[in-house]
């Protein structure tokens, strides 16, 4: 089933890289008493997520924190190695954004946002989507129909909805 406006996400633990390597991220804990702007790409490095997407909520990022949004989070189905790499790249963590690997895409599926697309490489990755999430609960939910998209996902896009 996938996930929706209303639903409580379920209970997940991510990897970062921290100072001494990859670090455990129990998403309730990052969830608990705060509002998040949560959005997942297809992957690390690819054309739409790399060129639109993250950059989209580095340019709104302090739209997000006036709003009172507490943090955003880059989730991808990649290892804390690319993602970390992949922050860098963009610019993302210079810019305050976290960025979380969903490394065996437990939470993905667990949220019915996985699909495959073998052809591409893509095994088990995630859908374009974002979300507002207050204390662990979706409050809005802007989920692309092709994962070369990145329209209702975006920053902006995501930003109109609070």
């Amino acid at each position: 089933m996938t996930i929706a406006i209303g639903d409580q996400l379920p209970e997940a633990t991510m990897v970062k890289m921290g100072d001494k390597g990859p670090e455990a991220v129990t998403l309730a804990d990052k969830l608990k008493g705060r509002t998040v702007a949560l959005f997942a790409v297809p992957g690390a490095f690819t054309p739409t997520c790399h060129s639109a997407h993250v950059p989209s909520f580095i340019r709104t990022k302090d739209q997000f924190t006036a709003k009172g949004v507490d943090e955003i989070i880059c989730v991808s189905v990649n290892d804390p190695f690319v993602m970390k790499a992949w922050g860098e790249a963009t610019g993302a963590t210079a810019a305050g954004l976290t960025m979380l690997a969903d490394a065996d895409s437990s939470f993905t599926k667990s949220i019915g946002m996985d699909f495959s697309a073998p052809p591409a490489g893509l095994i088990a990755r995630s859908r374009r989507y974002a979300m507002i999430v207050e204390n662990g609960t979706v409050k809005s939910l802007q989920i692309e129909q092709s994962p070369g998209t990145c329209e209702i996902s975006g920053g902006e896009a995501l930003l109109a909805t609070l």
